[in-house]
This record gives structure tokens, C-alpha cells and sequence, in this order.
């Protein structure tokens, strides 16, 4: 646990405070104009998959360009044709993740045809995102581990310990009614919880492919977003990475959406020294099962 406080002062040491602190300040306004306008709910709502697409796009791209425009103002930094192609290109792989939800038969009752495309919809997306990385990794990044799925010198303990000082926290998060109405979610996805005939396995099958998501995220957030661009600008890659972070929760309460920010700023420090997403996915699928487990204990009926 020292050794990753130590990251953390060492971060906030080294970092240029201007930018953080600017970075910050506006990306408090994006958070308050996303839930004062109910601008992820419209975009949620929306039926074409293209408006949704491009509108995911711009809220992301605003979010992951931000930090890097200000570190081009304050230092003139110089990026690259490569740099940039993976900037824009980055924002683009998230918003069709997000945009994208397929709809295969599988059964003639409605509810339990949604159930399974929700099975199917996270590991196929772990398998499209996985994919895409792979080739990017192959152009890019070949001379090092695919972004971050090295075992080695994994110490687990802190984690572990991260972990157990979350659980006091999330029971008390899961008092509050914007939680009991996001969690669980096979309780508060309206088609889910109808669906007659709901059995543990059912509910089971539901959270281990709903955790396979937490694994798209790593892989994406603290792999490719921190270590694909760490060879341009070493630390500099962890402030726009937690602010992309961020904008992918506006959907989320708003106490989770802001925490996000801070958490994205802590596991981005964490995988940038040890160079391994596998510490990261403990500690975010943890909170995820932790918070979904607090959901069903201390439910809201929809």
C-alpha cells in the first residue's frame, strides 16, 4: 500500500497543477450541463444508431482532447500524424461500444430475448474491442506486452486492501435512491425484471457477463489509453484518460459519474508505474459485483 501512495505523490508532484487544475474546473461544468440537460438521457433515448454514434463521439472526444489541447498550450508540445490518428481513432472505438447493442433472436418472448442479448452483449464487445486493440497493438506496440495483460511481479495485497475499504463506503452509498434505482442491474433493466421464471443460475450467468465489461474497460482505459500513448508523453497520458473515463458514467448517479474522475486519476497512476491492468480489473470488478450485491440486498422496486 506505501509503494502506491508513493505513486500518487510522485504523480501530483511531477504534474503540471495548471493543467490538473483546469482540467478539473471544466470538467465539473461538462457534469453539471450533462445531468442540468439531461444530455445522456436524449442520447440514450435516441433510435438511429448513427446519431447516437456521433453524439457519443463528440461528448467523448471533447472529454479525451480537452487535457491534450491545454498540454499543447501550456508546454507546445508536439504530437505526431500516429499520436493523433489514435486520438481520434480512440474516442471513435468507445462511442460504437457504447452505441452498438445487438439484437438477436433467441427466444419468442420478448423479455427473455433481451435477457440473452444482454449475455451476449458484453463478451461479444469484450471480443470486438479485444480485437480492434490487437491490431492497433501489432501497428504500434509490438515491441512491448499487449497494454498491460503482464502477470509478472504483481504484488496483490494492496489491492485486496483497496478493496475491503470500499465495501463501508458502497453500504453506504446503497441507502441512496439514485443507487437503489441503477442497481442491481437485472433488477432495474425493466424487460429483465420481468422476465417469469428468473432462476439464480439466470442471475449468476447475468453478472459474470456483465463483469466480462470490466475487462473491456482495463483493456481500453488503463491498457491502451495510458501505455499506447505513454511513449509520447509519459504521465501526461493519465489526466485525459480519467477524464474520458468520466464521460462514459453520465449515464451513472451523479455522486459515481464525479468519483469516476478520481478513481480513473488513481488506477491510470497505478497502471502507469506498474505497467499491469490486472490490479486494476481486481479493484473494478470488486466495487462493480460489491455494488451489485449491496443492490439486491437493499433493493427499489421499478
Amino acid at each position: 500500500m506505501k509503494e502506491i501512495i508513493n505513486y500518487i505523490r510522485k504523480y501530483f508532484y511531477e504534474t503540471d497543477k495548471r493543467v490538473l487544475a483546469t482540467v478539473s474546473v471544466v470538467l465539473c461544468l461538462f457534469i453539471f450541463l450533462n445531468y442540468y440537460l439531461g444530455l445522456d438521457k436524449s442520447i440514450s433515448k435516441e433510435n438511429s444508431f448513427w446519431i447516437k454514434l456521433f453524439s457519443r463521439y463528440c461528448i467523448l472526444l471533447a472529454a479525451f482532447g480537452l487535457p491534450w489541447l491545454l498540454y499543447y498550450l501550456a508546454d507546445q508540445k508536439k504530437y505526431d500524424r500516429p499520436f493523433l490518428f489514435l486520438l481520434l481513432l480512440a474516442p471513435a472505438i468507445f462511442a460504437f461500444k457504447m452505441a452498438f447493442l445487438p439484437a438477436i433472436h433467441f427466444s419468442h418472448d420478448i423479455n427473455w430475448n433481451n435477457y440473452w442479448n444482454y449475455i451476449v452483449y458484453w463478451p461479444l464487445l469484450l471480443i470486438v474491442t479485444a480485437s480492434i486493440l490487437l491490431i492497433i497493438w501489432k501497428i504500434f506496440d509490438k515491441d512491448q506486452p499487449f497494454y498491460g495483460t503482464t502477470l509478472k511481479n504483481i504484488n496483490w495485497k494492496p489491492y485486496w486492501l483497496m478493496l475491503l475499504i470500499m465495501v463501508p463506503l458502497i453500504a453506504l452509498a446503497a441507502s441512496q435512491p439514485d443507487f437503489q434505482m441503477m442497481y442491481p442491474k437485472l433488477k432495474t433493466i425493466e424487460s429483465l425484471n420481468q422476465a417469469e421464471g428468473m432462476q439464480w443460475w439466470h442471475k449468476l450467468l447475468f453478472e459474470l457477463s456483465y463483469g466480462s465489461d470490466f475487462f473491456t474497460i482495463e483493456l481500453f482505459f488503463r491498457g491502451f489509453l495510458i501505455l499506447a500513448f505513454v511513449k509520447w508523453v509519459g504521465k501526461d497520458a493519465i489526466l485525459p484518460m480519467a477524464c474520458f473515463y468520466c464521460a462514459i458514467h453520465f449515464g451513472k448517479p451523479v455522486g459515481e459519474c464525479i468519483s469516476s474522475y478520481f478513481g480513473g486519476l488513481l488506477l491510470g497512476i497505478v497502471i502507469y508505474n506498474t505497467r499491469s491492468i490486472w490490479g486494476g480489473l481486481l479493484i473494478h470488478v470488486g466495487i462493480a459485483w460489491l455494488m451489485e450485491i449491496a443492490g439486491y440486498i437493499n433493493p427499489l422496486s421499478p
